[in-house]
This record gives C-alpha cells, sequence and structure tokens, in this order.
C-alpha cells in the first residue's frame, strides 16, 4: 500500500511535527508528510519542514476577512497537494463545522490533557490546582466542537511535587512526541475504524494505545 499523503498544520514551533517528520522517515511507515501548512509566517516549525525537504505553504489566517474564507483556501491547498491525512500540530486556529466535516475521520489533534478532561487552554495550570497525581495528552480524530472526538491514543505522565507549569508542560510535551507518531500509524495504516464515536483498531494488543512517561517506574509501558 502507498503511503497515505499527510498534511500538518502548525502555527509555531513545531516540536510535534518534528516528532512525526522524525517517525515518518525512517523504515517503512504508512504515512508520508508531503505539505506542512503555517497560517504564520516565519514559524520555527516551517524551518523544521524545510530542513527535511518537505514543500511548505503559508497561508496567513489574519489576511482572510472570515473563517470561511480562510477555511476554504486551505481546504484548496490540501487537494491540490492530494492529502488523504490531516494533522493539527499546534495549529492555533479553531475550524469551522464545515471544513471539519468534510475531513471527518481524516484529521488528527492532539491536546496536553487526558480527554475528556481538561478541555480548552492553560491545561498543566489546571492540572497542578486541581492536585492530580497525573495527566498527559490525547490523540483524537476532530470534530466541530472544540477538544471533543474519538480517542486515538492517550499517553500518560506524573505530576511531581513542586511542579510547575513549565517543568510539567515539559513532561508532558515528552509523552506527546511519542503518542503522535504512533496515532498517526494507526490511522494511517488503515487499521482504525470509527463505530459510534469510538476509536476501534484492528488486532489490537495491550498498551498499543496507551503510552506511559518513562518516569512512571514499575508500570507497562
Amino acid at each position: 500500500m502507498e503511503p497515505r499523503r499527510t498534511a500538518v498544520l502548525i502555527s509555531g514551533t513545531g516540536t510535534n511535527l518534528q516528532a512525526l517528520i522524525d517517525a515518518t522517515s525512517v523504515g517503512i511507515h504508512p504515512a508520508r508528510i508531503v505539505l506542512v501548512i503555517s497560517n504564520r509566517p516565519g514559524v520555527a516549525g516551517l524551518e523544521r519542514a524545510a530542513r527535511a525537504g518537505i514543500p511548505t505553504r503559508v497561508i496567513p489566517s489574519r489576511q482572510f476577512e472570515s473563517r470561511d474564507a480562510f477555511d476554504a483556501a486551505l481546504d484548496q491547498a490540501l487537494r491540490e497537494a492530494a492529502v488523504d491525512l490531516v494533522c493539527l500540530a499546534g495549529f492555533m486556529r479553531v475550524l469551522t463545522r464545515a471544513f471539519v466535516e468534510r475531513w471527518r475521520d481524516r484529521m488528527l489533534n492532539i491536546h496536553p490533557s487526558l480527554l475528556p478532561a481538561f478541555r480548552g487552554l492553560e491545561t498543566h495550570a489546571r492540572v497542578l490546582e486541581a492536585g492530580l497525581p497525573v495527566t498527559g495528552c490525547t490523540v483524537h480524530f476532530v470534530r466541530p466542537e472544540i477538544d471533543e472526538g474519538p480517542v486515538i491514543v492517550q499517553g500518560v505522565a506524573p505530576v511531581l511535587p513542586g511542579d510547575t507549569v513549565e517543568t510539567l508542560g515539559a513532561r508532558v510535551l515528552e509523552i506527546e512526541h511519542r503518542c503522535y507518531p504512533r496515532a498517526l500509524e494507526l490511522v494511517a495504516s488503515g487499521r482504525t475504524r470509527v463505530v459510534e464515536e469510538r476509536v476501534v483498531v484492528a488486532d489490537e494488543h495491550p498498551f498499543e494505545r496507551l503510552l506511559l512517561h518513562p518516569s512512571l517506574q514499575g508500570t507497562p509501558r
């Protein structure tokens, strides 16, 4: 099977983009990144893509009068590149319902919490305020509602004594960089399907969709 043509949408530094680039450029992978699009010019993620030889596009969201107009331009760029799958990686735009439905079950997003807990922004601060022992990240199929959609992969990281928003965020980011490539591999391989808004994986084995941070000693991973 030919690798699924994948686009990654970014707005900033692109560390999750780099994790996807690293994963898809080694060995036989069911996905190939063919385009990186940023809604902001001059961000570091574009440089990451250029170093990897991946074509880039900048579609400045501020130049469009409406969300519909921006999403139409974005959709056209994806279709011109014959994209099969879309990964949102730090893409700081709320997409319209029409756009999301056009890419239903073909568009992935990563969120820095164990959804459905802590949807929205400032997740690490809210986790610390709640006094939780663990947090993590979620890769899910995108739905029109923010941070909604069938869960593909989740990663768990500990909340340690003395953690700050910065230290906790860095630890969660480590597990994000493992979870997103795993989720893309599962989807691009054709092993996933959505049944009643739940992801079913063919021939799933234990802990394939649950990854644990290495600091969680004495637990399966």
